[in-house]
């Protein structure tokens, strides 16, 4: 069994209030888990109106198709117009670690 996480630093364009804040990080926390079938969070900076982090984990008994997950995870979400990816600190875990 295989683990793999990524953990999305982003900065939010045009956002003055968390209530903006939340119609950007949503959708992209819901077209995630829609898309991928993650898991997947806002785990960050959640009292920062310009700033989010989002958490997303994958579980595969292959590692190949670990990583190919989180490839198209991070490309989804470094493509997205409305934020600018920061950093994305990706880690695998095997049950034997």
């Amino acid at each position: 069994m295989y683990v793999g996480t990524l953990s999305f630093d982003l900065l939010l364009g045009d956002v003055r209030s968390l209530k903006e804040k939340r119609s950007v990080v949503r959708p992209i926390v819901a077209e995630l888990q829609r898309k991928y079938a993650v898991s997947v969070a806002e785990v960050g900076g959640q009292d920062l109106h310009r700033r989010a982090e989002i958490g997303l984990a994958v579980v595969s008994g292959d590692t190949g198709h670990l990583t190919d997950v989180l490839d198209r995870c991070e490309r989804f979400v470094a493509a997205r117009p409305d934020v600018e990816l920061l950093s994305v600190r990706r880690r695998l875990h095997s049950d034997e670690d």
